[in-house]
């Protein structure tokens, strides 16, 4: 079963905390590759909307909020893959920020690099809107509850 925007929206909007939905993710994309099923190379992208609220001293994004846009991302990712939302856990998110985010939208792009049966695991990237210089690179690990 292939996950639609429509439902990818839905995914977020049903399954995440007040404050991350505060952050004013939106889907922008989502990537179903190959069989059905958790086969590598699902993915989606999704934007994170400059903000003032969420700039640090100096004027840079924060580098929470682009940790929280990437778990987000990832679980939207992982719902490609299994066709809809599972619940599941964040095991392992680690991050390098390589740039600074100033007065622009970031796109937050998701990717499976592995997807079982109980493991996902994941490689996002982080660029500022009209750029293709990464602004931050993370790799996640997440546990499949359901």
């Amino acid at each position: 079963m292939t996950l639609t925007l429509a439902a990818a929206e839905k995914v977020l909007a049903d399954n995440f905390a007040p404050w991350v939905l505060d952050l004013g993710l939106t889907v922008e994309s989502v990537e179903s590759v190959g069989s059905p099923g958790p086969a590598d190379g699902h993915g989606a992208v999704l934007r994170l909307p400059w903000s003032d609220r969420l700039a640090r001293e100096g004027g840079g994004l924060s580098g929470q909020a682009l940790m929280a846009a990437a778990d987000t991302a990832t679980v939207i990712a992982v719902a490609a893959a299994r066709g809809g939302f599972v619940p599941m856990t964040t095991v392992q998110q680690s991050i390098s920020f390589q740039r600074a985010v100033i007065g622009a939208d970031v796109l937050v792009r998701a990717r499976l690099t592995k997807a079982g049966k109980r493991m996902a695991f994941a490689d996002i990237t982080m660029t500022a809107e009209g750029t293709e210089e990464t602004a931050a690179h993370a790799t996640a690990v997440y546990a499949l509850l359901g």
